[in-house]
């Protein structure tokens, strides 16, 4: 399916900015707590909470990202900065990532739960356990301050550094992009979480607390709406089934085939995409089957992307 018109698939603009403000205020005030917190339910309250709120915020990013946030342009990035600075990342580092997702989907450069023919189940093994455990996360804000040192530049980083975490071609698309407004972005986020700090007297403990819990609730969302599907780019997704409150939190984004079916449409239509006759396991289950390990792969990787969803990836940059 093409992009879809904007009279068929209206943008939810007030919700959108009225949960993202808010989002930012709560996700300020969760890290307040957990720095100044003196009982141990305090901090985990407070962990809990940012935990969900930066999930939220998270889908509002990736809104953006698709540039349905908002129909204009500059307040869709100008939205979408803020939130990618609570992640912590830039929104053009977020932007060519994802839509170089959509383009790898179920390739064997991002295969979590199968190990390609040929390649090491030890290494295997090691990317999955860092999603798993939340490491995967702590990717994209220390990847932002290499940027910026300037590491993404050196071959031997990109080689090997990042070859052997299965980030390099992510890598290498952020590489292409033009590096003062990368920069720019990164250092957007850096100012933003500056701020945080000294105005809300944030210590190292509870920043590290909240961000954690957010990363390994993050983490355990982002593959398994992947986990065990077709090795098809487009269709290796699951609409998974969970309970109507983490469905509102993340905004519908576990309904994830219909998304990479149809990537330019907003979260509020995507109930009218998932088609209830397919398959549709329960998340739990597809999370929790993936600390069993990665498989040996045996179907072969897919095609390239078709010239449609080329097309449909490329209206928004």
């Amino acid at each position: 399916m093409s992009a879809s018109p904007a009279r068929e698939w209206p943008i939810p603009v007030r919700s959108n900015v009225a949960l993202s403000v808010t989002g930012w205020l709560l996700a300020a005030g969760c890290l307040w707590l957990a720095s100044h917190a003196t009982r141990g339910w305090e901090l985990a309250v407070a962990c809990f909470g940012f935990a969900l709120v930066n999930n939220l915020l998270f889908s509002l990013l990736h809104e953006s990202v698709h540039g349905v946030f908002h129909p204009n342009r500059l307040v869709n990035d100008g939205f979408g900065r803020v939130s990618a600075a609570f992640f912590p990342t830039g929104l053009l580092v977020q932007r060519v990532s994802h839509l170089g997702h959509h383009r790898r989907n179920r390739t064997d450069a991002e295969l979590f739960d199968y190990c390609p023919p040929g390649a090491s189940m030890a290494v295997a093994r090691f990317r999955l356990g860092c999603l798993l455990t939340g490491f995967y996360w702590s990717a994209a804000p220390l990847g932002c301050l290499l940027y910026v040192l300037g590491v993404f530049r050196l071959r031997l980083f990109r080689e090997r550094v990042a070859g052997f975490y299965g980030l390099r071609p992510m890598v290498e698309d952020v590489c292409q992009e033009p590096p003062r407004r990368v920069a720019g972005e990164i250092l957007l986020a850096l100012a933003l979480q500056a701020t945080l700090v000294v105005l809300l007297d944030l210590t190292l403990v509870g920043w590290l607390a909240c961000y954690w819990s957010f990363a390994l609730l993050w983490c355990s969302v982002q593959y398994s709406t992947h986990a065990w599907t077709p090795r098809d780019v487009r269709n290796g997704a699951w609409n998974l089934r969970v309970n109507p409150v983490a469905r509102a939190v993340f905004l519908n984004y576990h309904y994830h085939l219909a998304h990479h079916r149809h990537p330019n449409v907003p979260w509020i239509h995507l109930p009218r995409l998932v088609d209830d006759g397919e398959t549709r396991p329960a998340w739990w289950r597809v999370y929790l089957s993936l600390w069993r390990g990665p498989r040996r792969a045996v179907e072969p990787a897919p095609s390239a992307p078709s010239v449609e969803l080329e097309r449909e990836l490329e209206s928004v940059r």
